[in-house]
């Protein structure tokens, strides 16, 4: 059975089980003492080469933990580090663990990788700068670009190695006041996308995206996912630089909280800042269905091969069932995802992951951004031209100019 992890605002972390017909949970660490600044604002996990689960926890007075995660629940500590660049008002908005090393974000953009010292070597540290005022960031399954966005910041891909190079920090640091003007790219940024075209009225659209995931990755470009303060669902290609897919109302009350990527083909899961935790499909952007019983804001959402989870400002983490999604877009859905189980937390959870350890469920996974169905997934947006060009101006090669909308049911 999959083994999900919580993080919550007193800084405690805990370990939630789905064992049968029940839900084991299980504080792993105990941070109530140290009060809210030690409040958990995300958490990574990667699995060793021993085994074992690496965990990372970024804290609300700007520290990183990283501790080893055994089968048992048992962690041991490894070590801890204070972002330095990190101010009270500020927050983390992106964390991963991975081969390579620790990486961290932000909101101010203050961007770092950690490399933990093995055989007694010290720890390292790179440091890089982002864009102020970021409200997302992710890092790509191969660890080889990540994206960011956030309040009047555009949806951007930046290349890692590129981004944490001795060159780059010995170059001039981006200015995180504001953004360059006209299009060009700061060192290490990859690709940036355009805001969408005027309103009806001529008037420019606020950008302010919420939340992003990537979708599948390629050779050549990425497929990306972000979520807005408006309520809108945008489908990003980086072969051009508008969305080709924009689906609005999505996120019904004060705008889209959280998306994140199903482990189902064309699956994707959005709630907003209501009581609204919603699975889409891809395709056409229809919603599959609406999860039933939720009493408070999902803050996080954690999907697994089997089960999904989600955690709330009501004090509860639940587990849901997925969506059987049909065979073509459009169709009626024969089976609807629900909420299995609940179990209540005491405070207030912040953030769920996934701990990624596919042999606990007895499933042989590779990457789930392994990229299989991009060819299938190019096929059909291919034939789409961008949202809100007329001219086909930044269409793909080979692409329609006649312009396919989301629709939302």
């Amino acid at each position: 059975m999959p083994r999900f992890l919580i993080g919550d605002e007193l800084g405690n972390i805990k370990s939630l089980r789905c064992s049968g017909d029940n839900l084991e949970l299980k504080t792993i660490h105990d941070g109530s003492h140290t009060g809210k600044g030690k409040c958990i604002q995300a958490l990574s996990a990667a699995s060793t080469s021993s085994g074992a689960t690496l965990l990372a926890a970024a804290h609300a007075d700007g520290y990183i933990s990283a501790s080893i995660l055994q089968d048992d629940d048992h962690l041991e500590p490894l070590d801890q580090w204070k972002e330095t660049r990190f101010n009270p008002d500020q927050r983390y908005v992106g964390l991963s663990v991975s081969e390579r090393g620790i990486y961290s974000c932000t909101s101010n953009g203050a961007s770092r990788m950690t490399t933990l010292g093995v055989n007694d070597a010290p720890i390292s540290h790179k440091l890089a700068s982002l864009p102020a005022r970021l409200c997302d960031w992710r890092i790509s399954s191969d660890q080889e670009t990540f994206a960011c966005g956030g309040d009047e910041v555009e949806l951007s891909v930046w290349n890692t190695e590129q981004v944490f190079s001795p060159l780059k920090e010995q170059s001039a640091e981006i200015e995180t006041s504001k953004r360059k003007r006209g299009d060009a790219l700061f060192p290490g940024e990859l690709w940036r996308a355009k805001n969408v075209p005027n309103d009806n009225l001529g008037l420019r659209q606020p950008v302010h995206i919420t939340s992003l995931t990537y979708l599948w990755p390629s050779s050549s470009h990425y497929h990306l996912l972000t979520g807005t303060e408006l309520g809108d669902v945008r489908r990003y290609d980086t072969r051009v630089r508008r969305p080709v897919a924009d689906w609005k109302g999505i996120g019904k009350i004060g705008g889209v909280k959280k998306v994140e990527k199903g482990f189902a083909e064309h699956e994707v899961f959005v709630s907003d800042k209501g009581c609204n935790l919603l699975a889409l499909d891809l395709r056409n952007g229809a919603v599959l269905c609406g999860y039933k019983g939720l009493s408070g804001a999902v803050t996080s959402i954690a999907s697994s091969p089997t089960f999904v989870a989600s955690a709330a400002l009501d004090r509860f983490a639940r587990v849901h069932s997925t969506s059987v999604l049909p065979q073509q877009a459009g169709q009626q859905v024969e089976k609807k995802g629900e909420v299995l189980d609940k179990v209540y937390t005491k405070s207030i959870p912040t953030i769920v992951i996934w701990d990624g350890d596919a042999a606990n469920i007895g499933l042989n996974i590779d990457n789930a951004d392994d990229g299989e169905t991009d060819n299938e997934d190019d096929n059909v947006w291919e034939t789409m031209q961008n949202v809100g060009d007329s001219d086909g101006e930044d269409a793909p090669q080979g692409a329609k100019r006649s312009v396919k909308k989301g629709r939302v049911e």
